[in-house]
């Protein structure tokens, strides 16, 4: 290599350098930027995450504390004092609390924890909502209507609703109730005949199938082990 290109190649050489220098002085800013809101960004996900561990653990230990209260009444009073950090955890207090208030004879003041459950906001699954509702029909009982009754039921009896099987049998206690044995033999017989059908709700069906008058012939599910 001669002189003449070894000096060009040592100038191309410091001009690409001074190039360089020059792009990361005008454009380093924007490296480092990126860096810090990299790094900040994870640094405040695993705060945030920690601060979420922490209300949910505080919030565990207040509903254990309730719960593990001697009475009723204390156990009552300390869930409705319990701070909640999500909406999970607001329904898991209030379902403890229509329980503790049904074992306090409390019918309505449990339906009403129930049906706060129903109409909470949030993503809660609606799941939670249908149990909720079946629940606060189950703890008012006769104290509802069986009109109000049977508006409620139905919607949860519909073909492909989740507690649509344990609906029917309620609303074969409404027909009962109503004078209507036709009815109730019909619908328990349907829930008798259903494969989703547990164990117990067909016993419990077909129990009340023969306290009604049904004959044998009219069951479907195979009872002989139970």
């Amino acid at each position: 290599m001669s002189d003449t290109d070894s000096f060009i190649e040592e100038v191309t050489e410091e001009v690409r350098r001074d190039r360089l220098f020059a792009m990361i002085r005008r454009y380093g800013w924007i490296a480092v930027a990126v860096i810090v809101l990299v790094v900040g960004g994870a640094a405040w996900n695993e705060w945030n995450k920690a601060q979420r561990r922490a209300v949910a653990e505080a919030t565990g230990d207040a509903l254990l504390a309730a719960v593990e209260a001697n009475e009723d009444a204390a156990r009552i009073a300390a869930l409705k004092d319990v701070q909640v950090g999500s909406d999970g955890a607001r329904m898991v207090a209030d379902f403890l609390l229509a329980s503790h208030l049904l074992s306090a004879n409390d019918a309505e003041a449990a339906a009403a924890a129930l049906n706060d459950i129903v109409t909470q906001g949030g993503e809660m699954p609606e799941i939670y909502r249908q149990i909720a509702a079946f629940k606060a029909v189950l703890a008012r009982g006769s104290d509802m209507p069986a009109a109000e009754r049977r508006v409620a039921l139905e919607s949860m009896a519909a073909p492909g609703m989740p507690l649509a099987l344990l609906a029917q049998e309620q609303l074969a206690l409404v027909d009962v109730e109503e004078g209507n044995t036709e009815a109730a033999l019909e619908r328990l017989n349907a829930v008798v005949a259903d494969a989703n059908a547990s164990a117990g709700l067909r016993q419990r069906a077909s129990q009340l199938i023969v306290s009604l008058g049904g004959t044998a012939s009219a069951m479907t599910g195979d009872l002989s082990g139970q």
